[in-house]
């Protein structure tokens, strides 16, 4: 025994840090597996299910070894969409196609791209989520049903609060959530001792107690049992990949859930000074974690920020943390599942209130409209047609309006007039002239005087694309014939 410890010790040096990371990281996890599985319309256990995988089989797995991976409110949206026009035992396939997909593209080296993404579209995917999370969850707060959409929530917000206040049972239920929402706000003021408790545990379990103690007449977390929950798909489930709507959420489940993921990744590294997170294997760590939550029928996973934070913050300093914290939601899990059971949904609903809070992005908004007012359009953009269309849509929309943004902010030109009064006019071109400046330089070469030649210097031009090219030579061409002087393009790019 004595030669086995110093052995174990050597093989795992910083076991100490790892285990009370993984305790605070699982703490942190538990009521957020929970809500995210409840606001999903699914199992609360599912949400477990997914919290295991994402800690026993993602968390051995290379790529980024601080992160912690596991269900996210960011697909809250589209998991309760999923299930509402699919059903319950179809999630599990479009999960386990969506990670067969991450793992592809892995293995081919394109986890990387996903930085590409413009960072206003997830941040505004993040806030559209962030909206409909918010809006969905007062009703559950209030013990109300939500309207199926986006804007429908939005819109019935009044008449849900006017139905709230005449309701005794209701106020209840909103006090409670409200106070879930109170205790999580004050925690970060309390003294660092009380703090080592996650704040969303010490609001759950509160809530939990108050609920109890003065009998509050408000619903709780159903409980079937871990193994009940488990659904794994069967073969009607598989001819749903025949329905082209299916595949479009599929597409959805793997873009998001790697983007959010390889984000976070990103976030993490500059939260530690240990290995840096290597994108692809990343990339396929979740495919691998998608694909046995698929199996499963359990929830889709993606690396948290929150419980990744969480992780590094608490002193983890290798993998074990994050599997270690997979094996406490597995213990808790198969020996306290009756507890999940006096967990108030109000009480839920505030946790995941406040979790829909933190995704709108309000500080970078500011920054953003100081210095890129292009890029908050494209941010509220996106937030809003995910609220108003859908998830996969809203998120093409913000992509597709980034791209023209870019290539609107790539074609930049400028015309610079040399006019002496006498002899020839010269204009000099510089910058990228493309089709979506052809207007405007129109315009101003047709301002030049008509009555004397023009030399339009090209040479100061990086590009120059067919439409445009072709412009200015019918440009040209027209003003040498209407002219009293003819036009001379000097030194054209090639």
């Amino acid at each position: 025994m004595s030669a086995a410890v110093p052995g174990a010790i050597a093989r795992f040096p910083f076991l100490r840090q790892d285990v009370a990371a993984s305790l605070v990281v699982f703490l942190v996890a538990l009521p957020l597996c929970v809500g995210v599985a409840v606001a999903s319309g699914v199992p609360a256990e599912l949400g477990l299910v997914t919290g295991i995988v994402g800690g026993l089989v993602t968390g051995l797995l290379p790529g980024s070894s601080l992160q912690v991976s596991g269900p996210a409110a960011g697909l809250t949206v589209l998991v309760f969409e999923a299930v509402r026009a699919f059903g319950l035992p179809a999630l599990g396939v479009l999960v386990l196609i969506a990670g067969l997909l991450q793992l592809v593209t892995g293995a081919l080296r394109l986890g990387r791209w996903f930085r590409a993404i413009s960072v206003s579209v997830v941040e505004g995917m993040l806030a559209g989520i962030g909206l409909v999370i918010i809006a969905g969850q007062l009703y559950t707060a209030a013990g109300l049903t939500a309207p199926a959409s986006g804007t429908g929530k939005l819109a019935g917000l009044p008449g849900a609060f006017v139905r709230a206040v005449g309701s005794t049972e209701a106020l209840a239920s909103l006090a409670l959530g409200a106070g879930t929402v109170a205790v999580l706000v004050l925690w970060r003021r309390l003294p660092p001792r009380v703090r080592a408790v996650p704040g969303a545990l010490a609001a759950v379990l509160l809530a939990a107690l108050a609920s109890l103690t003065l009998s509050l007449p408000v619903a709780t977390v159903e409980v079937h049992g871990l193994l009940g929950a488990v659904r794994p798909p069967g073969a009607a489930s598989f001819g749903l990949l025949t329905d082209a709507a299916v595949w479009g959420t599929v597409l959805a489940f793997a873009l998001i859930a790697s983007a959010e993921s390889l984000f976070s990744a990103a976030a993490v590294d500059r939260l530690h000074d240990g290995p840096r997170t290597r994108y692809d294997r990343e990339l396929m760590a979740q495919g691998v974690g998608n694909t046995v939550c698929g199996l499963l029928g359990a929830l889709p996973m993606t690396a948290v920020i929150v419980r990744s934070s969480a992780n590094v913050q608490a002193g983890a300093r290798t993998k074990t943390s994050r599997v270690l914290h997979g094996v406490w939601l597995l213990v808790f899990a198969a020996l306290l599942p009756g507890a999940l059971a006096l967990i108030p949904l109000p009480a839920l609903a505030g946790v995941l209130v406040h979790a829909g809070w933190k995704l709108i992005p309000f500080r970078q908004v500011a920054a953003l409209w100081r210095t890129h007012r292009g890029e908050v359009l494209v941010l509220v953009v996106t937030a809003v047609s995910i609220v108003t269309v859908n998830m996969f849509e809203g998120v093409l929309i913000g992509l597709a309006l980034s791209v023209a943004k870019t290539a609107w902010d790539a074609s930049q030109t400028r015309l610079e007039v040399a006019d002496r009064g006498t002899g020839p006019v010269r204009a000099y071109l510089s910058g990228n002239a493309t089709f979506l400046r052809l207007p405007r330089i129109l315009d101003s070469l047709e301002a030049l005087p008509q009555d004397r030649p023009v030399e339009l210097h090209l040479s100061g031009l990086h590009h120059v694309d067919h439409a445009c090219r072709t412009a200015l030579e019918s440009w040209a061409e027209r003003h040498s014939a209407t002219g009293t002087a003819p036009v001379r393009l000097v030194a054209p790019a090639p």
